[in-house]
């Protein structure tokens, strides 16, 4: 799928996702990261399929696998069903959790 270039332009979700931004202002493109974590936390299939039609299936895959810092376990589950070529083990979210046990040293 192809990558949206024009900035004006802005995926068809809900504002509800958005309650903290005003979101006639938000820059979609230089927020993606924001905006892939926020729908992957609270979304469903719908705003998943729309981040995907918007950003295009790599730059999200890339953004839940390599970039975004943290998302509770329920939102890396449901990451893992919508995008099954993801490995839970290759995600950064995953890695980098606080509860997983670590060498004393």
């Amino acid at each position: 799928m192809k990558k949206v270039e024009n900035s004006t332009q802005k995926p068809n979700l809900h504002p509800k996702f958005f309650w903290d931004t005003d979101v006639d202002k938000l820059d979609w493109q230089k927020a993606h990261l924001a905006v892939i974590t926020r729908i992957v936390e609270r979304g469903g299939k719908d705003e998943i399929d729309e981040i995907v039609r918007f950003y295009g299936r790599e730059k999200v895959i890339e953004a839940i696998r390599d970039e975004i810092y943290f998302l509770p376990d329920y939102a890396i589950e449901d990451a893992l069903k919508f995008f099954p070529e993801l490995k839970k083990e290759e995600m950064y979210c995953y890695l980098n959790r606080k509860d997983k046990p670590y060498h004393w040293i």
